[in-house]
């Protein structure tokens, strides 16, 4: 191998920034981060750009070290046997190790209407198209949103916390995450901000419209604006490159995190799925895969034994416009517990989650290996649900018969 080894990151999100800040512990390693975007987008706030309260967007020179070069393209193919990429500029660049974070969005609609009448909000560029639509609709608008996920819940708080009348459309439970207690507080804090709360299986939307949403139970909603956060997506490139994905589109790997093709690449973020056991889709999961794809990587370059992924979870924050929020205590095994902290002490909770995000990976950069929470282990927890996981499999034919 030559004396510096080239380590590509393709994706520049809480994975990827934290993957290529980590990786320059090694000075003989050369770090190229290839992003679309020439900002780091800070995902968690993208509820509030669209109630115009932050700009969701922060500068790479704060949270990327400039030790890692920037280069602001678009993978199109990942090439393993050549160990290079080709580029939508029309360039070809190779390396030695690659990090696949190429991250998520929005979940192609299968609702009729959905694609062309309702507005996405998964990414940067969505929730831009979605501000001036909302900013040149008349004050009382009716704003649909649809999905109860925290991202819904966010958004639906914050645009009613500016005056809109919002109708938010669940398809099911309120708050899916959320014990009981906590669904019941967030509940009555939408309430509160006068937003009304469609529940129950028959809340189902079957079609949008450009004024309207309907629903399962034959019901037709006024809206002159819909917000869609119905599903997670992830894009295609591991696919068209001929890679092993789950069902969904992410790169397969075992638990270092290490492509099932290749050792050559490794993933991290959203976009992978480790013993086809991903965990939730979050920046609580992306910055520590980031981490233990770079010392999987490092690792790899000194001729060591990778470690495993350890999955680190114990709460989920919601914010619930400015004032509120809630933060929900979960197990071990990411199950949400009956404790919470909601109210405007959640909302200090939830505003100090998102800076410390950005703390972390600013920390990464300055002193590569700082970041310590991939390291803590959760009782065997991770080895507990592969094996899990790898009984049902086997037990599965069997239980049919």
């Amino acid at each position: 191998m030559n004396s510096n080894t080239h380590v590509m990151v393709i994706g520049g999100g809480y994975a990827g920034v934290m993957a290529a800040n980590r990786l320059t512990r090694r000075r003989d390693v050369t770090v190229t981060l290839i992003n679309p975007r020439p900002s780091f987008v800070h995902r968690i706030r993208l509820h509030q750009l669209v109630g115009d309260t932050d700009s969701a967007v922060v500068e790479y020179r704060e949270v990327l070290t400039d030790r890692a070069s920037l280069l602001v393209d678009t993978v199109t193919r990942v090439d393993a046997a050549g160990r290079s990429v080709q580029l939508a500029s029309g360039d070809s660049l190779g390396y030695d190790y690659l990090i696949y974070a190429v991250g998520s969005g929005s979940a192609a609609p299968t609702v009729p209407g959905a694609d062309e009448y309702a507005y996405p909000i998964a990414t940067l560029e969505d929730a831009q198209r979605l501000l001036p639509v909302l900013v040149t609709a008349p004050a009382r608008a009716a704003v649909t949103v649809v999905g109860a996920g925290p991202t819904g819940i966010e958004t639906a708080a914050e645009l009613a916390e500016t005056g809109r009348a919002v109708t938010l459309v669940c398809g099911g439970v309120l708050g899916p995450y959320l014990h009981a207690r906590g669904r019941r507080s967030v509940a009555r804090r939408l309430a509160k901000l006068g937003v009304s709360v469609l529940e129950g299986p028959d809340t189902k939307v079957t079609a949008v419209t450009r004024d309207a949403v309907q629903l399962s139970d034959g019901r037709t909603l006024p809206s002159e604006v819909t917000v869609w956060t119905v599903g997670f997506g992830v894009p295609d490139l591991a696919v068209r490159s001929g890679l092993s994905t789950d069902a969904v589109g992410r790169l397969l790997t075992d638990e270092t995190l290490t492509s099932v093709d290749d050792d050559r690449i490794v993933a991290a973020g959203d976009s992978a799925a480790p013993s086809g056991l991903s965990p939730r889709m979050s920046c609580q999961a992306a910055m520590p895969m980031g981490a233990r794809a770079a010392d999987t990587v490092l690792s790899r370059i000194g001729g060591e034994e990778p470690a495993t992924f350890n999955q680190v979870f114990g709460a989920q924050c919601i914010s619930l416009g400015r004032r509120a929020g809630i933060f929900q205590f979960a197990d071990r095994f990411d199950d949400a517990v009956w404790f919470n902290i909601g109210g405007a002490p959640g909302a200090k909770l939830k505003e100090l989650v998102c800076k410390v995000v950005v703390k972390h990976l600013a920390d990464e950069a300055g002193e590569p290996g700082a970041y310590k929470l991939h390291l803590k282990t959760r009782g065997g927890t991770r080895r507990q649900l592969v094996q899990d996981r790898r009984s049902e499999r086997v037990a599965g034919p069997e239980r049919a018969i």
